[in-house]
């Protein structure tokens, strides 16, 4: 065995992760206590700046089977169930575990992406990582 791999320290890979803010994470969590509550919300991300009306997961899944329900055939109507039956297979792999874990997503109504110089998309529904999300204020640009 040669001198310089015997000095080397014996160190394990780290693997990291950006952290969500963690003040957001509680206020989204108590949007999605009530179904009709919502904030207006500025975020600033990696490709721009979001802004739209912060909801919870609960009033993100009616809206989006509401905005699905209205398009025709049958492809439409089995994903408008889409997000509850990723819930429910959640719930079912997290049987037992009892652990109420700090949202990790975003949710925005009615939102605007504004990229620099480039303009901007409105979206009807918007869900984004909490973890790719920089800054935010409550309220929206004038």
């Amino acid at each position: 065995m040669s001198e310089f791999a015997e000095t080397l320290p014996q160190t394990a890979a780290v693997v990291t992760e950006p952290v969500p803010d963690l003040q957001l994470q509680l206020l989204i969590q108590l949007l999605d206590r009530e179904l009709r509550s919502s904030l207006p919300i500025t975020l600033t991300l990696t490709g721009g700046v979001l802004h739209g009306d912060v909801i919870g997961h609960e009033a993100w899944k009616a809206d989006w089977a509401r905005s699905l329900r209205q398009v025709e055939g049958e492809g439409a109507n089995l994903i408008a169930e889409f997000p509850e039956t990723v819930d429910q297979g959640i719930r079912e792999l997290g049987a037992g575990e009892g652990t109420s874990q700090l949202p990790r997503w975003i949710h925005l109504r009615d939102a605007t992406l504004a990229f620099a110089g480039t303009g901007s998309l409105r979206l009807p529904l918007w869900r984004g990582r909490l973890a790719d999300v920089s800054g935010w204020a409550l309220g929206r640009p004038q």
